[in-house]
């Protein structure tokens, strides 16, 4: 999440009793569990092992495998996503991953008699977004403000500022901007009410 030290240090500011000052203090009081729910999964991810930004967003996470496998970067928004961490995971700073992502390091050789666990990292770089419902596979990279469909099956690695989608997701003949700024958690409701009021 973006950290409570963060959003202190950079909240909006206001006249005290101003409409505004008002208005932006209900939001915060408001939005307060719901940012220490999330510091407190980002800080129990961390004590086993994951190495996570202070200033990610963390949903629910739902991991199989090593913790210590998974890194996220600055400002990052992760969802309500499952990974199988038998391999590396590494998202990037300013990476959106929407609710119902599925992120497998881990499969079975289908042409090995003894159907042995083939596994290899997954790598998003930064301001990728992989849109709800999306599958990636073992050993996909996701390049630099690449965009992943909702439902797409990537089996394949992306480039930077492709936009793929389908199953098998392909490329579609649109390409992102490739100057990216923003920042995810911005967008976030509890964070809103502290940056913006």
């Amino acid at each position: 999440m973006a950290s409570l030290n963060y959003l202190w240090k950079n909240q909006a500011r206001f006249p005290i009793c101003s409409k505004q000052f008002i208005k932006a203090w209900g939001k915060r009081i408001f939005s307060i569990i719901e940012l220490l729910k999330r510091n407190m999964r980002r800080t129990i991810l961390v004590q086993n092992g994951a190495h996570i930004n202070e200033c990610a967003e963390i949903g629910k996470l739902t991991i199989d495998g090593s913790k210590s496998n998974l890194s996220i970067g600055a400002f990052s928004f992760i969802g309500r996503v499952y990974m199988a961490s038998h391999d590396k995971i590494i998202i990037g700073d300013r990476v959106c991953i929407n609710d119902g992502v599925q992120f497998l390091t881990a499969s079975h050789s289908v042409s090995d008699s003894d159907w042995k666990r083939v596994k290899a990292p997954i790598i998003i770089d930064d301001y990728a977004w992989i849109a709800t419902g999306a599958i990636i596979l073992p050993g996909v990279h996701i390049g630099k403000g690449a965009v992943v469909g909702a439902g797409a099956v990537v089996s394949k690695s992306v480039l930077p500022n492709e936009i793929v989608a389908g199953n098998p997701a392909k490329p579609i003949h649109k390409k992102r901007c490739s100057v990216l700024e923003y920042n995810p958690c911005e967008f976030l409701a509890a964070n809103r009410a502290w940056l913006v009021g």
